[in-house]
Parts: structure tokens; sequence; C-alpha cells
């Protein structure tokens, strides 16, 4: 049995890795998908957050993150393959590298460039940092 974790930030690149990992996970038998969604805490300037409570801006973030997790539940649900998801809020690599560690993933499949777009030559900056951050094996999907 072996456990993949596949971040999901809404881009192309994330669609394309959940779509490999789904192939992937189909040729093992007993395989889990686990679905995350990670974003930062906003740091709002004290003027700013003198006017937006922070439990409101959090909320809001959540309700996106939850309606990205939504659309890649629908490329895995009709798949036959188990899954699980989990909005995550702390450093977006750190976090997703810990998680994978703490639900005992056996690999990370993502995609090399998230919704931040190509700016790094090779890899995306979360990409890099993932790879920096994690002891397991991290596909990158182009």
């Amino acid at each position: 049995m072996s456990s993949f974790l596949v971040p999901v930030d809404g881009s192309g690149a994330a669609l394309r890795a959940l779509r490999e990992a789904v192939r992937l996970a189909r040729r093992i038998p007993g395989s889990t998908l686990h679905l995350v969604h990670v974003y930062e805490p906003p740091r709002l300037p004290e003027g700013i957050a003198a006017h937006v409570p922070g439990a409101e801006v959090e909320a809001l973030l959540r309700r996106d993150a939850e309606a990205v997790l939504d659309r890649a539940e629908g490329e895995v649900q009709d798949s036959g393959v188990r899954y699980t998801r989990d909005v995550l809020s702390g450093p977006v690599a750190q976090t997703i590298a810990a998680h994978a560690e703490r639900v005992g993933c056996d690999a990370l499949v993502m995609g090399r460039h998230g919704i931040t777009g190509e700016g790094d030559l090779l890899a995306g900056s979360v990409a890099l940092k993932v790879l920096r951050a994690s002891a397991l094996p991290v596909m990158l999907v182009r």
C-alpha cells in the first residue's frame, strides 16, 4: 500500500500533478492520495487589522481553500482511488513537508510551478522549498 501527498493550489500544474498521482495510485492497489491546500495566514498592517477582523480574513482564506479542494476532489472522486483532503495553514513548503511525514506518506506528487507562475528557471519556489524541506521523494510534474 502506498500513500501520496498531493498539494493543490488551483493551478494547471497542480491539476496535472493530481491527474498523474491518480494514474500512479491506480497502478498500486490500496493506494491513498492525501490532497492538501496550504495557505499562509496573512500579516495585516495594524491599520488594516483594526478594520478587518483577522477571523474574517481567515474564514475567507479557508473558504477559498475549500473551493480549490472541491475542484481537486472532482478529479479523484470517480477514479476508485481512496483519498483524504485537508486545509492547512502555515508556511507553505514546510507545512506540506511536515504534513506528508505526519500522515505517513511515501512520496509527494506536485506541480513544478503553482499559481505564482514560472519565475524560477527549473522549478517554482514552493516546489524547490518542498524539495529542501522533505526527506521524502518528490515527483514534480510539468
